[in-house]
């Protein structure tokens, strides 16, 4: 189990008098995860707050806050209790070629994957996504062995480097800087998945971090993580929605219970953190956010 803290702070050089947000930062309850007493706080207080649920089902908080104000704090804390996912493993053997649900719709659950198999703000179908993805989906092979080898050799060909791309970075920008974020490799192996007619989200959440023998958890080490889910259409008696199984390529290893699943879309444009409209004559601002991930 894990206490969750997000804290998100914008800061401003005048005051901003009208500030609307809405925020992706409560887990979602799902059959390996159960989520406890989520409380998000909003500084100064909001004129209004609510939650609701959109369309892929994550937990949104929008907020108004109509004090003029020049810092914007977003708090958000939860319990989680999270086990490692299961899958129907009867389905693991399945060709690559018979799960792709635009050219099948017959599958069982294909309506509900369809969304994730098209092209999407970040996510674009470019030649050299498919080119690049063709190496591992070779013809009459395993969707989740060629998906895991996918995992592999973009943890091995794209280097971790925070400076070499930004939130809005393109896929063919990933392939030029050969490296990226866990969101530029989530949204890199995605658009690998669904240049050949499979269907695969982004998926945000936090990954617990474990410290080096010796040394102390540092508080807000921890930070926003991104992964990809891949749908693979089940067999007779199983998930008539199918199963996503889930593979982290910045890691390269399948997802655990070290995951906390917050949000899924079909990029980051469906599920950023925190999001929003303000009215100002601020001419600069500046942004923090930590993350804490705190074993009980």
């Amino acid at each position: 189990m894990y206490v969750v803290t997000h804290r998100t702070v914008y800061t401003y050089d005048e005051d901003v008098t009208d500030s609307l947000g809405i925020a992706h930062v409560v887990p979602r309850a799902l059959p390996w995860q159960q989520v406890g007493d989520p409380v998000v706080t909003v500084a100064p207080a909001p004129a209004d707050q609510s939650t609701d649920i959109d369309f892929y089902g994550n937990v949104v908080t929008y907020f108004q806050v109509l004090t003029p104000h020049t810092t914007l704090e977003v708090d958000a804390v939860s319990s989680v209790d999270v086990v490692a996912p299961r899958y129907d493993e009867s389905a693991f053997d399945r060709p690559w070629e018979s799960a792709r649900p635009l050219l099948d719709p017959a599958l069982p659950g294909a309506w509900r994957a369809t969304d994730m198999a098209v092209t999407s703000p970040l996510v674009e179908q470019t030649a050299e996504a498919a080119a690049y993805a063709a190496v591992s989906l070779t013809p009459g092979r395993p969707l989740v062995e060629a998906a895991t080898d996918l995992m592999h050799r973009i943890h091995a060909d794209f280097a971790y480097d925070k400076t070499a791309t930004t939130v809005t970075s393109t896929v063919d920008e990933i392939f030029e800087a050969r490296g990226g974020v866990c969101q530029d490799f989530a949204h890199l192996m995605i658009a690998c998945l669904r240049a050949h007619g499979l269907a695969a989200r982004y998926v945000s959440g936090y990954l617990a971090t474990t410290p080096p023998p010796g040394k102390p958890r540092l508080v807000g080490a921890d930070a926003s993580h991104a992964w990809v889910a891949v749908w693979l259409p089940s067999y007779a008696g199983g998930d008539p929605d199918g199963e996503w199984v889930m593979l982290d390529p910045t890691n390269d290893q399948w997802v655990d219970d070290r995951y906390v699943t917050v949000a899924w879309g079909r990029d980051y444009v469906d599920v950023p953190p925190v999001k929003g409209v303000i009215f100002t004559e601020a001419k600069k601002s500046t942004l923090a956010v930590s993350v804490d991930v705190a074993p009980l």
